[in-house]
C-alpha cells in the first residue's frame, strides 16, 4: 500500500499531486458531474433561486416544492409507489433501518455498507468472507426453515469494490406467506445501469413474494449530495414521521433544482461513459487481470502492484483498505465520462505493459 497523496482542488479527468499531473481513474463521479460545466451552471443557476442551504426542516409549515418535485420523479422513472429524499445516502440509511429496526430479523449480505448496520453490527460483519450466492442460498434455506415469520434482507444491487455483478432469480424461492422486506443499496448503480440508469429497481418489481425497497445515493454517479430511498407509500410515509428526518437538514435544493433540468446533460455523460467503457476493453489486452461487469466503469483486480505501475505511469487509480484500516487493499481502475479518448489509449497501453513480476522500485 502506498501512502495517501494530498491535492488542494477536486480532481476531474486529472488530478495534480506535488506539482505533476496524473491521469485520474480512481473515486465515484462514474459520470463525471461534479466538474460538468453545464451541470454545475444548473446548481448555480438553483443556488440563484434557492440559496446555498435550506436551514429548515421537512416538516415546517413553509416548504419548498422542489422535494416533492423530485420524489415525484424519482419513483415515475423507477415504477415505485413513492420515494424520499435526505441529505445523504448514509443518512438515508441510517433512518430506514431505524424505522424497520422492529419489523424482524435482519439478515445481512457480504458487502452491506456501514450505515446498514446498525441494528446488529456483529451480524452484518460476519458474512464478510462468503459470497453473495453463498449468502443468498442460506438465506433462502434459513427463511424456508426458520419458525420466524419476519425478515429485512440488506444488501447491495451489485458489488462495486471487486466489480461482481448479483443475480436476484433466488428471491423468487422466499416464501410469499412470511413478512419479507428486500433492503437493496443502489447507491453504485443508480445513474448508471438500468434503462436511462434508472438503477435496479425496476427489475425487482416481478417478485411479488417480497416487499422491496431500494435506498441509494445521489453522491456517486450524479455528483449530488443527497441521497433518497423507493419504496411503498407506506413505508415511504413511515420515514417521513421519523425523526431522523424530521430533525435532519434535509438535501441542498439547489442542486434537487439541477438535477431536474439536467436530463440531457445526464444522458450524454452516460452516453459517453458507454463508449469510454467499450473503447478501454477494445484496447485492453489484458482482461483476465480483472474483474468486470459489462457496461459498468469499474475494473477491480487482485495485482497490488497494479497500482504501483500505473503510478510510474502518472496514472493514479484506486488503492486504499475498505471498509475499515484492517480491510484488504481495494485496487480499481476506475472511468468516468470526463477520460478522453486519448486517456483511455493512454491507460490501456500503459496497463498492457504490466507484468504480475513487476517489483516496485
Amino acid at each position: 500500500m502506498t501512502s495517501p497523496a494530498y491535492t488542494d482542488h477536486l480532481p476531474g479527468r486529472t488530478v495534480t499531486i506535488n506539482g505533476e499531473e496524473f491521469l485520474y481513474c480512481s473515486g465515484t463521479s462514474y459520470l463525471g458531474m461534479a466538474c460538468n460545466q453545464a451541470f454545475q451552471e444548473l446548481v448555480v443557476e438553483g443556488i440563484r433561486r434557492y440559496g446555498t442551504n435550506y436551514s429548515s426542516s421537512r416538516r415546517s409549515n413553509l416548504r419548498l416544492q422542489v422535494y416533492g418535485q423530485v420524489e415525484e420523479h424519482l419513483a415515475s422513472i423507477s415504477g415505485a409507489e413513492a420515494a424520499v429524499t435526505m441529505s445523504s445516502g448514509f443518512l438515508m440509511g441510517q433512518t430506514l433501518v431505524q424505522v424497520l429496526r422492529n419489523r424482524g430479523r435482519f439478515l445481512y449480505a457480504p458487502g452491506a455498507h456501514p450505515a446498514l448496520w446498525e441494528i446488529d453490527r456483529a451480524a452484518a460483519q460476519a458474512n464478510a468472507d462468503i459470497t453473495f450466492e453463498a449468502w443468498a442460498k442460506w438465506v433462502v434455506e434459513e427463511v424456508q426453515a426458520s419458525e420466524e415469520e419476519r425478515f429485512i434482507l440488506i444488501c447491495n444491487a451489485l458489488d462495486p469494490l471487486k466489480a461482481r455483478s448479483y443475480t436476484f432469480d433466488w428471491v423468487a424461492q422466499l416464501p410469499a406467506q412470511k413478512d419479507i422486506i428486500l433492503v437493496v443499496d443502489d447507491s453504485h448503480g443508480f445513474g448508471v445501469i438500468g434503462p436511462g440508469g434508472v438503477g435496479i429497481y425496476p427489475q425487482l418489481l416481478k417478485y411479488k413474494n417480497v416487499e422491496v425497497v431500494v435506498g441509494s445515493s445521489f453522491g456517486k454517479a450524479l455528483g449530488i449530495p443527497a441521497g433518497f430511498m423507493l419504496g411503498s407509500r407506506q413505508l415511504v410515509e413511515q420515514v417521513k414521521a421519523s425523526p431522523y428526518f424530521g430533525g435532519a437538514s434535509p438535501a441542498i435544493p439547489a442542486y434537487l433544482y439541477a438535477y431536474l433540468q439536467a436530463g440531457e446533460v445526464i444522458k450524454e455523460a452516460q452516453e459517453r461513459l458507454q463508449q469510454s467503457i467499450h473503447t478501454f476493453l477494445g484496447q485492453l489486452q489484458r482482461q483476465e487481470l480483472f474483474s468486470y461487469i459489462p457496461d459498468y466503469p469499474v475494473f477491480s483486480t487482485l495485482q497490488e502492484s497494479m497500482a504501483q505501475h500505473l503510478n510510474q505511469h502518472r496514472i493514479l487509480i484506486s488503492n486504499f483498505r475498505y471498509p475499515t484500516a484492517e480491510s484488504a487493499p481495494i485496487i480499481r481502475i476506475i472511468l468516468s465520462s470526463l477520460h478522453t479518448p486519448e486517456d483511455l489509449q493512454r491507460l490501456a497501453e500503459a496497463v498492457n505493459q504490466f507484468s504480475p513480476n513487476f517489483v516496485v522500485n
